[in-house]
C-alpha cells in the first residue's frame, strides 16, 4: 500500500504540470466538408491558463484597434467571428466547387483560417478567393494541403 502512495506522490508534479487546453475565448471552429478519406483532423483552438493570461492583453489590443482605426463597425473585431464562421461554412457548402474536399475553418478577429485537404493547388486558390468574398472577412490563412500525402501545416487533434 505504501509503495502505491509513493508512486502517486511521485506522479503529482507531472500531473500538475500538464494543463488542460480550453477554448477560453470560444473561437468558432467548424468542419465544412469531409470528402477526402484520411485527411488529418486539425486540433480545435485552445490554450492553457498560462497562455490565456498572455493572450488576453494582445487580443484586447488587436480587437479594439480595428474599431479605433475605422475598419470595423463593431467595437471589437472578435465580435464578428461567431456569426461569420457559420456564414463562411454555409457559403462554401453551397458553392459546390469544394464538395470533393475535407475542410475545417477557424475564425479569429475576422481572419478565417482554412485547414484540411483539397484536390489541387488551383482549388486551394479558388477556395481562398471564395472565402474572401464573404462579407466581413478581413483575410484568409490557407493551411490546406493537396491530398493526404503532405505533412499538415496545422496541429493535429489528439
Amino acid at each position: 500500500m505504501r509503495a502505491r502512495w509513493l508512486l502517486v506522490l511521485a506522479a503529482l508534479p507531472v500531473l500538475a504540470g500538464a494543463q488542460e487546453r480550453k477554448n477560453y475565448f470560444e473561437d468558432p471552429f467548424l468542419p465544412v466538408t469531409s470528402a477526402i478519406a484520411g485527411c488529418p483532423v486539425p486540433a480545435p483552438p485552445g490554450m492553457t491558463e498560462e497562455e490565456l493570461k498572455k493572450a488576453a492583453h494582445v487580443r484586447a489590443q488587436h480587437g479594439t484597434s480595428c474599431y479605433l482605426a475605422g475598419r470595423c463597425r463593431l467595437p471589437n473585431s472578435y465580435l464578428y467571428d461567431k456569426e461569420l464562421v457559420p456564414r463562411v461554412a454555409q457559403y462554401l457548402q453551397r458553392d459546390g466547387r469544394f464538395d470533393d474536399t475535407s475542410l475545417w475553418i477557424l475564425g479569429e478577429r475576422r481572419l478565417i483560417t482554412v485547414m484540411g485537404c483539397v484536390q489541387s493547388r488551383e482549388q486551394a486558390q479558388a477556395l481562398e478567393r471564395a472565402i474572401g468574398l464573404v462579407d466581413d472577412v478581413m483575410g484568409v490563412i490557407d493551411y490546406t494541403m493537396v491530398g493526404t500525402k503532405e505533412p499538415p501545416r496545422y496541429q493535429l487533434a489528439q
